[in-house]
């Protein structure tokens, strides 16, 4: 009895959050609630061996990613294949940079204020899985490299790599998006690829 209520002292507190994670992981409210209720079984039955004194949001959030990865994942017969290597460094600020060199705004800022919230929330969402929970656990959960890589169960190292390659995606969606419907034009002297 003394665990189930120290359990829901610790880990209740979470819940939105993780609900906030999980609804971005499945894009889908009632997956999400199914997601972050197994999530909350399996860290009730598992809070035995959860060691007090050590972050319990981060153990929470492992268990939600790899709840996801094995409930969710699993049904895909082929991993997604991702064609990120061709986006060049800084892929906004040269499309968006005036020529002249002048900047009254940071090139992210000037693209960033074109885009709804929706809109932003629909280019991550095009990202493929490993980047698009790479980049929200960094961006958006405020997680370190080291905490990510524990939680997603990756070497530190490709937990880099894909915020990295994420965020070279996701500029590009931005800027695709921002093209497609006349909010930027192409930099003189640059093709629009």
């Amino acid at each position: 009895m003394a665990d189930q209520a120290r359990f829901s002292d610790l880990a209740m507190e979470h819940m939105p959050a993780l609900y906030s994670a999980a609804l971005r992981m499945t894009r889908n409210p009632s997956d999400a609630e199914d997601l972050v209720q197994e999530t909350y079984l399996r860290a009730y039955r598992g809070f035995g061996g959860f060691t007090e004194g050590t972050n319990l949001r981060a153990w929470l959030y492992r268990i939600l990613t790899n709840t996801y990865i094995n409930s969710y994942r699993a049904a895909k017969r082929r991993p997604e294949i991702a064609d990120v290597e061709d986006v060049e460094e800084l892929y906004l600020y040269h499309r968006l940079a005036p020529s002249d060199g002048t900047l009254s705004r940071s090139a992210e800022e000037e693209a960033l204020a074109s885009f709804t919230d929706d809109e932003v929330k629909a280019a991550i969402e095009s990202l493929p899985d490993s980047f698009r929970m790479a980049v929200l656990l960094a961006d958006v959960e405020g997680f370190s490299y080291k905490e990510i890589a524990e939680i997603t169960d990756v070497p530190i190292g490709t937990v880099m790599s894909r915020i990295h390659r994420g965020r070279r995606a996701l500029q590009k969606a931005l800027h695709d998006f921002a093209e497609s419907r006349g909010l930027v034009g192409t930099a003189p002297g640059r093709s629009s690829e």
